[in-house]
């Protein structure tokens, strides 16, 4: 099969074999596919896009390009179930659903990666964390995920390498968007993580990805449809990304925010706490530890109150190469900005709205992201007290909280958020943070 004649078929919109498609991306993978070819191929999927099947087929090729994990070995009493999020603002869901599955009886091994973009990344979120190691040996990793229930670590070099090949790619051809290159590019490292199922979070608005809900339902769909063809159950919930997730954003800051929320100390900011609830009842349904995502959402709020949850997380960091009394003493080990300044609201009214992916380039500006891929990142910079949609503001009211490293970058970042948040005389309509389940 010639790669040039595949790329042709599919430029020209014709429907792939099984065996075309595994031949892209085993060419992918053994580099028999040149730079222009993997490329041209992204291309042509882009404006072409695939079926089901293509999708199919072509997950299963790039997960076959690397290692998969199994757990049957290790005899789990409980099923491996994880979560996976398109990525948001201030989405710090990860550190504590992992855990809080983990207490309630599920093995989650979850993969994550770092912020792209105007998104935080869990991995940069838990480097933070002095001496937790976010890239151990698959041995150590399945050790971790037997021993406490949940791992939460960065992509293996052995996993899907040929997704890994394909992303370079795309990032630098405009092809990242493609709904198809997408759907194979998540699920790939899924499956090949050995996974008994999944819960996907599709985010939607101005601070994700999918800006809009037609967006949002196209992705999910397609991961729900695909992954089950291939042999991983999975659920979708499309929930809001149109304003900050919790009150903070900034590495340090949202890792104290998991803690705290975790501890129950505070109270929990509703969309947060709605958010993780609802995951973490689709998990625990899914894995078969209760009739109804409804039933594993009272499970899962049992074993945050009574400080399982909490317990989990502490054991989960320490056996990553944390400290060992990270869970009581988090504020000793979490950098501190030398700047802090409050960011006045111009003006009295309700905050109607935000653009949160401003919100998210503006803590990049900060240092708390990267603008270019080699960037070293300043965990201790962000924003913490974030003020909620619908919240009722005077004029010189906090809308947040500026951690920055100088003065200057403050002022900069105080100027972002005011020009970003909308400040009206009406209280805005109430949006659900939990917009839609898909599951076929």
């Amino acid at each position: 099969m010639l790669p040039q004649e595949i790329i042709r078929r599919k430029r020209d919109g014709h429907e792939l074999s099984a065996g075309e498609i595994a031949a892209i991306a085993r060419g992918i993978h053994d580099g028999s596919l040149s730079e222009g070819q993997v490329a041209a191929f992204a291309m042509a999927v882009f404006f072409r896009g695939m079926t089901t099947a293509e999708r199919v087929a072509f997950t299963v090729g790039l997960t076959h390009s690397g290692r998969t994990l199994e757990w049957q070995s290790l005899a789990l009493p409980g099923p491996v179930i994880d979560k996976h999020s398109s990525g948001g603002v201030g989405d710090k869901v990860s550190l504590m659903l992992a855990p809080l599955a983990a207490a309630c009886g599920l093995f989650v091994p979850m993969i994550s990666g770092r912020g792209l973009g105007h998104t935080g990344g869990t991995l940069d979120k838990l480097q933070a964390i002095s001496g937790y190691e976010t890239q151990p040996d698959i041995e150590t990793f399945r050790r971790v995920v037997r021993e406490v229930g949940c791992a939460v670590i960065g992509q293996t070099d052995d996993l899907a390498p040929a997704d890994r090949r394909l992303y370079a790619t795309r990032d630098v051809t405009a092809t990242v968007e493609s709904i198809p290159l997408i759907v194979s590019s998540i699920l790939s490292k899924k499956i090949a993580a050995g996974l008994g199922g999944l819960v996907m979070d599709v985010k939607c608005g101005s601070g994700a990805f999918c800006d809009t809900e037609a967006m949002a339902r196209e992705l999910a769909e397609g991961l729900v449809a695909v992954a089950n063809q291939a042999g991983l159950p999975t659920v979708a919930l499309i929930t809001d990304m149109d304003q900050v997730l919790g009150h903070t954003v900034g590495n340090a800051l949202e890792v104290a925010e998991a803690v705290a929320y975790l501890k129950g100390e505070g109270p929990r900011e509703p969309r947060l706490h709605e958010v993780v609830l609802s995951l973490a009842g689709e998990m625990i349904a899914l894995g078969g530890l209760a009739p109804s995502a409804a039933a594993g959402r009272a499970r899962a709020q049992a074993a945050l109150d009574d400080g399982r949850a909490a317990a989990v997380f502490g054991r989960m960091v320490s056996a990553l190469g944390g400290p060992d009394d990270f869970l009581e003493h988090s504020a000793r080990y979490l950098g501190r900005a030398p700047v802090e300044r409050p960011c006045p609201a111009v003006r009295a009214g309700w905050v109607a709205g935000m653009n949160a992916r401003e919100v998210g380039i503006a803590v990049v500006a900060l240092g708390g992201g990267r603008a270019h891929a080699d960037d070293a990142i300043d965990p201790a910079v962000g924003l913490s007290g974030f003020v909620e949609v619908g919240a009722r503001v005077e004029a010189g009211t906090p809308l947040c909280l500026v951690h920055a490293a100088d003065e200057a970058a403050a002022a900069a970042a105080i100027a972002a958020v005011q020009a970003t948040v909308r400040i009206e005389d009406r209280p805005p309509s109430a949006r659900p943070v939990v917009m839609q389940r898909i599951d076929r």
